[in-house]
């Protein structure tokens, strides 16, 4: 017997951070599941990449800039999506900053404010706009990308571990919230994953080599291993769930 538990066709998807890493996987996913790709981040032609990508593989896809820690942005984001779709299904929160990596008595105000403006501010207020379109077309789902620096802080990541940790709590107020308005919130924690974004910690030997002593499954994950637990958060195969904040660490935490 088949399912169609997790086929999204005839939804409209916008991921942020998805020109690479863990948003590029889950924004491919997606689309391979049959909804209709928003890729975006700050840079339009690294979104348009994907796009085209997803276009390529059979899917429908289209890229629109938006930075995330700008308001303006995320306002003319939104303006855009309302006028050319007349609605969103699923919105992904995954763009993130983390410009300061080193000991937490240094953080200066620069790398706090962005760490901030985006992780927090810009993930509240793209979950206002994305919710109150949700609101007018009957529900949806938003993911947020949090980490597992939100339960246990990170060494030497001091303010991005505190801003995800904001995130979870996010999470189950805009679930607790949104709930009676068929607006399911539910959150990715990962574990040491590839990416570029991650960059410091696999420059660093010494960290790394502590990381896996502490991963039971002894390696890092790849973006695409993220990318299934979104589909299942973001589609019908998890239409009672909202508010839970799914870790994907390989053991770290247990």
């Amino acid at each position: 017997m088949t399912t169609k538990l997790f086929d999204l066709t005839d939804r409209i998807a916008l991921v942020t951070g998805a020109s690479r890493g863990i948003g590029e996987s889950i924004a491919k996913l997606l689309g391979e599941q049959g909804a209709h790709v928003i890729v975006s981040s700050r840079k339009v032609e690294d979104c348009q990449r994907v796009a085209d990508e997803i276009k390529e593989a059979g899917g429908s896809a289209e890229a629109l800039a938006c930075h995330v820690g700008d308001m303006t942005q995320i306002q003319e984001a939104f303006a855009y999506i309302k006028n050319q779709h007349g609605r969103l299904n699923i919105l992904v929160n995954n763009a993130a900053a983390n410009p300061y990596f080193g000991h937490i008595l240094d953080t200066d105000i620069g790398a706090f404010n962005k760490t901030v403006d985006v992780n927090i501010r810009g993930y509240f207020f793209m979950s206002i706009e994305a919710g109150k379109l949700m609101r007018e077309n009957g529900g949806g789902s938003i993911v947020n990308t949090a980490s597992v620096n939100g339960l246990q802080p990170g060494m030497m990541q001091g303010i991005y571990s505190i801003s995800k940790a904001a995130v979870i709590n996010m999470t189950k107020s805009f679930a607790k919230e949104c709930a009676g308005l068929n607006i399911r919130v539910n959150a990715l924690l990962p574990g040491l994953t590839k990416t570029k974004f991650a960059g410091a910690l696999f420059d660093n030997d010494a960290m790394y080599k502590m990381a896996m002593q502490q991963i039971p499954m002894r390696r890092h994950a790849d973006p695409e291993e993220m990318a299934g637990t979104v589909l299942y958060l973001v589609s019908d195969a998890s239409s009672y769930t909202t508010g839970e904040c799914i870790v994907v660490d390989g053991g770290l935490t247990i």
